[in-house]
């Protein structure tokens, strides 16, 4: 890191990260610590873990917080995010990072270790069309020990209940104007933001590089097919080969499955 991103203040940095994500999800803690209970259930309190597309480490952060014997490995392919990461991790040495593509075949090849005991995810796989997360669900079996489990948190929504859907989407959509006229940060504004910030500055850039450019909407790309059914992803889990899979904890509009191998 240059000498401008060591004067950063990445805890700060990792603190809005939150903020703006609950904004979006105030339930946001709820999966996370549903998630870390599956995690130490089935691996107990000195767990291997994966985070992948681990963004600012957030999930890793509940991870050692709560399992201070845990390691964890965290794959993601943003630079602005991964500096942020590493930043708050710098000292840690619990945690490394990989830069990595999930969609590349051989994304597993960089990983430190051949077998995991959870491998997690939130918030983040949605943006993988459905091919892309069968190739993907497909290959985790292979880094997880025998009864390890794989728990991805995301954007699940039952669409048999439109009316309520409807009801719960408006509300929502209450509950953040009020936010944002307190101050909340959205998605866009969160990244100019950082775009601004000198100590990211060049991340940034190299991030808008290989994404679309979130402050600017109308250069978002037109979405592939992306499943989000809760039901889809347990069957493509069990076509996988995970012996078990099944819901944990459900939202109103996000749910976290889990899969044991």
């Amino acid at each position: 890191m240059t000498d401008t991103a060591d004067r950063a203040d990445w805890t700060a940095w990792q603190g809005s990260w939150d903020r703006q994500q609950e904004w979006y999800m105030p339930d946001r803690e709820e999966r996370f610590r549903a998630m870390l209970d599956a995690v130490e259930a089935t691996a107990g309190r000195e767990p291997v873990v994966l985070d992948l597309a681990c963004g600012t480490g957030t999930i890793t952060d509940r991870l050692l917080r709560r399992l201070p014997e845990a390691t964890a490995t965290g794959v993601d392919l943003d630079p602005a995010l991964l500096t942020i990461a590493e930043g708050h991790f710098a000292d840690d040495r619990r945690v490394r990072f990989v830069t990595a593509d999930l969609t590349e075949p051989q994304w597993t090849d960089a990983l430190p270790h051949r077998g995991y005991d959870a491998v997690v995810t939130a918030t983040a796989l949605h943006w993988l069309d459905a091919d892309q997360l069968r190739v993907l669900y497909a290959q985790l079996p292979g880094l997880l020990r025998d009864g390890g489990v794989f728990l991805n948190a995301d954007h699940m929504r039952d669409e048999s209940a439109p009316r309520l859907n409807a009801a719960l989407d408006a509300f929502d959509e209450q509950r953040k104007e009020r936010a944002r006229s307190a101050g909340a940060q959205d998605w866009a504004a969160w990244w100019s933001a950082v775009a601004e910030d000198p100590a990211l500055a060049d991340a940034a850039h190299r991030r808008f590089a290989l994404f679309d450019d979130p402050r600017v909407p109308s250069t978002r790309r037109a979405r592939a097919h992306r499943p989000t059914a809760t039901s889809w992803h347990l069957d493509a889990l069990r076509d996988a080969g995970f012996s078990e899979a099944r819901q944990l904890w459900c939202g109103a509009r996000d749910a976290l499955v889990a899969a044991v191998r």
